[in-house]
């Protein structure tokens, strides 16, 4: 299947298994009273920490930093103000360093933009990339998109 083919399909928001909602704040309209295109950045970063953050998932560990190396997102429909956003996120693949994940944004029911997104995983100090460790690469598993197995890496 073509990337442009991939794109085309519909996510489901029950696909990704962690999911948030947020608000459409008047401040993220542009000047055609729609979403800014550089505001879902915001809105897929939310996603992505809120996630990563939360001491409960144990996502996060002393001495390692995780930073976003690549942001693709397809805008699908206008977004306006008022309204509710719900946010989800699914993890599709897991690197030696590195972790990647689907995005979406949903409006009303409808996906109005779906991003995919990698992270590498660093070591604070040398700020060089760390390989994922098992302790990660368990707490990962259970964020998997629905469909996709994740296959830990090899060493």
């Amino acid at each position: 299947m073509t990337e442009t083919a991939r794109h085309d399909q519909s996510p489901v928001l029950e696909d990704f298994p962690y999911r948030l909602t947020d608000n459409v704040r008047f401040g993220d309209l542009d000047p055609n009273q729609h979403v800014n295109n550089a505001v879902y950045a915001t809105y897929f970063e939310t996603g992505r920490v809120t996630l990563m953050k939360d001491p409960r998932h144990g996502l996060t560990q002393e001495g390692l930093a995780w930073i976003m190396v690549r942001l693709d997102m397809h805008f699908r429909a206008e977004l306006r103000w008022p309204g509710g956003i719900e946010l989800g996120l699914g993890v599709v693949k897991l690197g030696r360093t590195s972790v990647t994940s689907e995005q979406v944004v949903f409006s009303d029911g409808r996906c109005v933009a779906s991003a995919t997104a990698v992270m590498v995983l660093i070591d604070e100090l040398t700020r060089k990339p760390a390989p994922l460790t098992p302790k990660l690469i368990t707490a990962l598993i259970p964020w998997a998109r629905r469909g996709k197995a994740l296959t830990p890496p090899s060493a």
